[in-house]
């Protein structure tokens, strides 16, 4: 078993606080003084909240904040149930769509959030957004992030082994010996961490699947596609190509996420397959590394390659918060032009919310391109019909990686997760 992480030593809970003064309200507020805000969100989103955190706290100091932070599997297990309990933090990171019990679907089928229509933000939400932010039209969180998963490469290290990013399925095992060749390996994995195991095939996914069947999601909710009679068939088994190749680090299964950082930033693996927003992560880690974010190919046709790239922060209001009024002045600054701003150039992701003051970090710039030209696929589980196929997803890559279970057996539970709608 890998030794304990220095990231997760460092990235799993922060307290920002300044001294509450005596008797100070909140214009419009009769009541108690309104000047306290609880705030949890993703351990990946750390540095970007903490840099929004700041600013607002800048311009409003009498209003103290406490922010945690937790990761997905925890977040996901737990924060519904806090909620639930009256126990729930006042803002707090919350999934688009419906793929798992943190979703903006879930949460609001439970009355579990306050609707945000009424506020300025809810104006600029792309349409193409609103499928994954809004239930029947109302608004029910503020979008922060389009974000991205792809491989994420340290450029000191490619070079180091004379490699250069793959734009073919090809490319990519050859990279993969190329590495193994210099004593290294092409990507760190840290699958003992549930949600990284749906990263990997998530990549896959988007050119195997949606390259030729952009409507896939549709003929799934219409009976009319299964998993096991789809690309995620192909995304499975070069998954476990991958790791037959020694693409990955040895014991994924025992490596959790920051672990696999770790093994990034001190150099024992090129790069690693996961979200934009760990851009940041690894940058805190090292400021001098240089990274780049590319595509994860997946034939030997570069015009077919796809990315996931979608909203992925976001964040809503506890509909029974004791601290709605400075909540919702906070949550209007997430919505702001600064406040998105402010998100982004932290975590090396691009504004939900777009507008043309925005810099984009060089380190995303296919990204962008990405999301300019169309090739972008929302990620997996958004549209996915209950929370259920996303953890039977993590169980079954999981048991695949374990040599318990086969891709025809994984395709099937994934079928029969999918057709209880919940």
């Amino acid at each position: 078993m890998p030794g304990t992480s220095r990231l997760s030593r460092s990235a799993l809970a922060l307290v920002l606080a300044t001294a509450l003064p005596v008797g100070c309200s909140l214009p419009g507020t009769s009541d108690a003084p309104d000047t306290e805000i609880t705030v949890t969100a993703n351990t990946t989103d750390e540095s970007s909240v903490n840099s929004v955190v700041e600013a607002f706290q800048r311009q409003n100091p009498d209003i103290r904040f406490t922010v945690a932070f937790a990761d997905t599997n925890t977040l996901q297990k737990e924060l519904p149930g806090e909620l639930r309990e009256g126990k729930g933090p006042d803002v707090f990171t919350v999934w688009p769509g419906s793929g798992n019990p943190a979703s903006v679907t879930a949460l609001e089928r439970e009355d579990l959030l306050e609707g945000l229509s009424p506020h300025r933000f809810s104006r600029t939400v792309p349409e193409g957004v609103k499928p994954v932010t809004d239930v029947l039209s109302v608004a029910y969180v503020v979008p922060m992030s389009f974000s991205a998963i792809g491989a994420i490469y340290s450029e000191r290290t490619l070079d180091a082994i004379g490699g250069t990013a793959p734009a073919t399925w090809t490319e990519l095992l050859d990279l993969c010996e190329t590495a193994r060749r210099h004593g290294k390996v092409l990507f760190a994995l840290g699958n003992a961490t549930p949600w990284v195991t749906q990263l990997v095939d998530y990549a896959l996914v988007a050119t195997t699947v949606y390259a030729d069947q952009p409507d896939f999601d549709e003929q799934m909710g219409l009976g009319e596609q299964t998993f096991a009679g789809s690309g995620w068939r192909s995304a499975l088994h070069k998954y476990l190509q991958m790791e037959e190749r020694d693409c990955f680090s040895a014991q994924p299964l025992n490596t959790t996420y920051e672990e696999a950082l770790d093994q990034v930033t001190d150099g024992q693996a090129v790069g690693v397959v996961q979200v934009a927003s760990t851009l940041s992560v690894l940058r805190a880690a090292d400021p001098n590394l240089d990274l780049r974010m590319t595509a994860l190919p997946a034939t030997d046709n570069p015009e077919e390659t796809r990315m996931p790239g979608a909203v992925s922060a976001a964040y809503g209001l506890n509909a029974r918060s004791p601290h709605r009024q400075a909540a919702l002045k906070f949550i209007d600054f997430l919505g702001s032009e600064e406040g998105q701003n402010l998100y982004n150039r932290s975590g090396a992701t691009l504004p939900a919310l777009p507008n043309t003051s925005f810099t984009v970090d060089p380190a995303v710039e296919e990204v962008a391109r990405r999301q300019k030209a169309g090739t972008t696929i929302p990620f997996m589980d958004q549209r996915w019909p209950n929370s259920d196929v996303q953890q039977t997803h993590f169980a079954q890559v999981r048991d695949l990686f374990a040599g318990t279970a086969d891709v025809d057996e994984a395709l099937s539970a994934l079928d029969r997760a999918y057709r209880d709608r919940g």
